[in-house]
């Protein structure tokens, strides 16, 4: 992954374009504005509380970049009539080994882009993108997971064309209660 990496999601005439690219410095302001949403704090493996966190954040996320192992996008859409794109959420790809048929996918939506379809059209790219990218590694099957209460998750799973797969069990801290995997495989 020598060059950066930018995805394109096409607007339509009810949901602006999205661009997907790394994360970056300038992005820590948004970052912390939109970590402060109870909704996303609640399912976030990780808090963002200040622009020490969000730095301390992005620069976890670039070194994912540099090791090639997480491959974190800064979701953003145009604004009409704005100069700067707008934060509206994160996707990633995680655990990605040379070799390994399997790696993990996540995704979180800024509270206000709730419900437009940012996190399934998000997601739909970044699958896309890693099969493309890693198939020839070893990739065969992406897996999502989430809490078994966090039913939002569980609709974009769907409309991502992720399968349920299984339930597992709790696994504190990290997974406090029951959850869910979904999969979707390369022949999706």
């Amino acid at each position: 992954m020598s060059a950066p990496v930018v995805l394109q999601v096409a607007g339509s005439p009810v949901s602006p374009a999205l661009v997907l690219r790394p994360w970056r410095m300038e992005d820590v302001a948004a970052l912390v504005e939109v970590s402060r949403d109870p909704a996303l704090r609640r399912w976030a493996s990780s808090v963002v509380d200040n622009d020490a966190d969000g730095a301390r954040w992005v620069q976890a996320q670039q070194r994912g970049w540099a090791a090639g192992d997480r491959f974190c996008f800064a979701v953003l859409e145009a604004q009409p009539g704005a100069f700067r794109e707008q934060l509206v959420g994160n996707v990633v790809l995680k655990e990605v080994t040379s070799g390994k048929p399997v790696a993990e996918v996540g995704y979180w939506t800024a509270a206000h882009a709730r419900g437009r379809g940012v996190a399934p059209r998000a997601l739909e790219a970044l699958t896309s993108w890693a099969f493309e990218t890693f198939e020839a590694d070893g990739l065969e099957r992406l897996e999502l997971l989430h809490q078994v209460d966090n039913l939002a998750s569980c609709r974009v799973a769907q409309k991502s064309h992720y399968d349920f797969d299984t339930i597992l069990p709790a696994a504190p801290p990290a997974f406090p209660r029951d959850g869910h995997r979904h999969i979707r495989r390369t022949s999706a």
